[in-house]
């Protein structure tokens, strides 16, 4: 269970208030309009930014005070963070361990996570050399090293069309069976293939509703940002 205790967060003129309680393992997609603080909520539990007041909780753990590498929390970003002067196998193999030459064992492990995610035998390609969705299926392997219950996804595979969207969301719910995923998308249909929704909108995090009865009755900002 991930709990943000009256979580706030002051910057600039913007303020984003949480206080909700996520519950998992599977996604829950977080949509909003833009500028309403979706972002921020991520950057808040990742521990990139610190609130200004209220508790992160991690099944009864405060994540409060904690850096970013000391929390159970991984990152999908937009651009896959991937590292373009790197082969695959070594921007995998980053996951566990983040040194420029990693061990025997952590390499195997990677090419095992390139196998699970398709890409076997594509181990030596450096990103500039892969498709969209081969680069997205990289990150997703680097994700398995990490082995962290909590990922962060923030539109990570907007880039690529439809049906590729659709088939990367299937491996993470197929190889992160167990983990509790939030994936920020602007994209309705996106949202639709999650559980549970969270609507961030005007620095109000809303705590999460069943998707189906949520986009069947939405409340007005969710409907002006759907039109």
């Amino acid at each position: 269970m991930l709990e943000m205790d009256d979580v706030r967060l002051e910057r600039e003129g913007f303020s984003l208030s949480a206080n909700v309680s996520i519950s998992g393992p599977g996604v829950t997609a977080v949509i909003g309009p833009s500028g309403g603080g979706k972002s921020s909520l991520l950057a808040l539990i990742a521990g990139f930014v610190a609130p200004d007041a209220g508790r992160i909780v991690w099944n009864g753990a405060d994540l409060t005070g904690l850096i970013p590498g000391e929390r159970p929390v991984s990152m999908l970003f937009q651009d896959n963070n991937l590292f373009p002067h790197l082969d695959c196998l070594t921007n995998v193999a980053l996951g566990a361990e983040p040194v420029a030459k990693p061990s025997l064992e952590t390499r195997e492990r990677a090419l095992v996570a390139l196998d699970k995610v398709g890409l076997k035998g594509l181990e030596r390609r450096t990103p500039g050399a892969l498709s969209g969705g081969q680069q997205s299926r990289v990150a997703l392997a680097r994700l398995l090293l990490t082995k962290r219950p909590v990922i962060l996804m923030d539109e990570p595979f907007s880039a690529l069309g439809p049906s590729q969207r659709r088939e990367m969301l299937d491996l993470v719910r197929e190889l992160l069976p167990e983990a509790t995923l939030l994936m920020v998308t602007h994209d309705p249909e996106d949202a639709q293939d999650a559980a549970q929704t969270v609507l961030v909108a005007d620095g109000i995090v809303s705590p999460p509703e069943d998707t189906t009865s949520l986009f069947a009755n939405p409340p007005a900002v969710l409907e002006s940002y759907l039109r």
